[in-house]
């Protein structure tokens, strides 16, 4: 699975997923809710791109 940067640096892992706010790890970026934004700054996942 892919891997997604934030503009800030923050790098989402769906390996890893974002279990602090309520994303599960295997999680792929397509199926983030759409509400979900990035942990370190906020923004949200227009902020970020594909690595």
């Amino acid at each position: 699975m892919e891997k997604y940067e934030c503009v800030c640096g923050y790098v989402y892992d769906p390996e890893l997923g974002d279990p602090d706010n309520g994303v599960a790890p295997g999680t792929a970026w397509k199926d983030l809710p759409d509400d979900w934004t990035c942990p370190t700054c906020g923004l949200d996942k227009d902020s970020f791109t594909q690595l």
